[in-house]
């Protein structure tokens, strides 16, 4: 007797949003890598006597505990939690704004921490991408 694989077309829709959110998941740890990246250098840098103002402190220390909160909800997302789904839609199109014109404020922040934070911004902003695409989207429909 010979076995044929079938896969039905909610088997395929369950391994395209799994594969969406692998990707994701991918996404959002370059985002916390680069936001602990920030915070390291934020951190070596006040150790070897530089100037680090407590803005940068808390913003850097803001933006690395958002990728742990990113992370926690995309995976949470991933096993099927609608509720998770839509606050990393939500928090990966409106956190990349917020990053830019914080860091647009002229003379608030040093060029190297913009372009820090502009890397992370961007990394997060790549997630927006695949979070609100159409198969997710339905895979999460009301």
């Amino acid at each position: 007797m010979e076995t044929t694989s079938r896969t039905t077309p909610g088997a395929a829709h369950l391994t395209n949003s799994q594969r969406a959110f692998g990707k994701a998941k991918l996404i959002v740890a370059a985002y916390g890598a680069l936001s602990a990246a920030v915070m390291l250098t934020v951190v070596v840098r006040a150790l070897t006597g530089h100037t680090v103002s407590s803005f940068m402190w808390g913003r850097s220390g803001g933006v690395l505990a958002s990728a742990a909160v990113t992370h926690w909800l995309t995976v949470l997302a991933a096993h099927g939690k609608r509720w998770a789904y839509v606050r990393v839609r939500v928090i990966s199109v409106v956190v990349p704004i917020a990053i830019v014109a914080v860091d647009m404020i002229p003379g608030a922040l040093p060029g190297w921490f913009v372009a820090m934070q502009v890397g992370c911004a961007l990394a997060l902003g790549a997630t927006a991408f695949v979070v609100n695409g159409a198969g997710l989207r339905a895979a999460f429909a009301k």
